[in-house]
C-alpha cells in the first residue's frame, strides 16, 4: 500500500515551514470554503463590488505571502479557470438587455457586469484553493475531509487515488517506452489503433493491479476503512489563524454593504 505517495497530485504542494503549513488541514478547508461563500455572496451589480473584489484579492495575496507561495505558482493554478473564462466571454454577447458598443461589438451591459463578477469570483476562489493545495499535503487533505465528516466511501476513494496514481502513471510510461522502442511515433490516423490498444491494456493492467492490492489488504486485516488515528486537539489560536481570512473577507463585505 505504500507504492504511491501522491507524487503527481502532490506536485501542487510546496514544502515549507510557515504558519499556514502548520495549521490543521480541516481548518484550512473550512477557511477556504467560508472565504468562497463570502466572495460568492458579494452582489455582482453593486457599485462597490469592484472595491470588495480588490479587498478580497489583497487578503488572498497576503495569505499567499505568509505561506511563501510564489506568484508563479498562483498563476499556474489559474489554468483550471479557463472554462469559466470562456463562459464569461460569451455572456456579454448572448445576454439580453441594454447594449453598449465596445470595440465595434454590441454587448449587453448586464452581461458585462455578470461576466466581470463571474471572473472575479472564480479567480479569487481558485487563488484561495491554490494556496490551500500549496500548503497542505494531499493525504492531509483527505484526513481533513474525514474530520469534517465527509462520507467514508468518498475519502477512501480519494486516499487510494492519491496512493496509486503514480503506479498507473509508471505503468503508462513503461508502455510508452516499449512502443517507442519498436518504432512507434504517433503520426497519422494509423496511430489511433495503437493508442486505443494501449488504453485498453492500461485499463486491464490497472484493474488487475487493483485486485492484487485489494487481496493483499484483506490479508492484512482491511475492513473497508484505512486507519488514520485520532486527530490532534485544535488550539484556539489555530482557529483564530485559520478563520482570519474568511472573517476579514466578511468584514470587507459588510463594509461594502454599509457604505454602498
Amino acid at each position: 500500500m505504500g507504492a504511491g505517495h501522491g507524487g503527481a497530485l502532490g506536485a501542487a504542494y510546496v514544502a515549507a515551514d510557515t504558519p499556514a503549513h502548520r495549521l490543521p488541514a480541516h481548518l484550512k478547508l473550512l477557511a477556504v470554503l467560508a472565504f468562497a461563500v463570502v466572495v460568492v455572496a458579494t452582489p455582482v451589480h453593486a457599485g462597490w463590488a469592484p472595491a470588495a473584489y480588490g479587498g478580497y484579492l489583497v487578503l488572498v495575496l497576503a495569505a499567499a505571502a505568509v505561506a511563501r507561495v510564489r506568484p508563479g505558482r498562483l498563476v499556474r493554478g489559474l489554468v483550471v479557470e479557463i472554462p469559466f473564462v470562456v463562459f464569461a466571454l460569451l455572456l456579454p454577447v448572448v445576454a439580453r438587455g441594454p447594449r453598449v458598443e465596445v470595440g465595434g461589438l454590441s454587448l449587453s451591459e448586464s452581461g458585462l457586469a455578470a461576466a466581470g463578477g463571474l471572473l472575479a469570483k472564480a479567480t479569487l476562489a481558485v487563488l484561495a484553493a491554490t494556496v490551500l493545495a500549496a500548503t497542505t499535503e494531499p493525504r492531509a487533505l483527505v484526513r481533513g475531509l474525514e474530520r469534517l465528516r465527509l462520507p467514508s466511501a468518498l475519502t477512501q476513494i480519494l486516499m487510494f487515488m492519491i496512493r496509486y496514481v503514480d503506479v498507473v502513471g509508471g505503468e503508462l510510461r513503461r508502455m510508452r517506452v516499449a512502443r517507442e522502442s519498436r518504432g512507434f511515433r504517433g503520426r497519422g490516423p494509423g496511430a489511433l489503433r495503437v493508442l486505443a490498444a494501449t488504453a485498453g491494456a492500461l485499463f486491464v493492467r490497472s484493474y488487475e493491479r487493483g485486485e492484487r492490492v485489494h487481496l493483499a489488504m484483506l490479508a492484512r486485516g482491511y475492513t473497508g476503512r484505512v486507519p488514520t488515528g485520532p486527530g490532534a486537539a485544535v488550539a484556539p489560536r489555530e482557529w483564530l489563524a485559520a478563520l482570519s481570512l474568511p472573517v476579514a473577507a466578511a468584514a470587507v463585505l459588510a463594509a461594502g454593504m454599509l457604505v454602498g
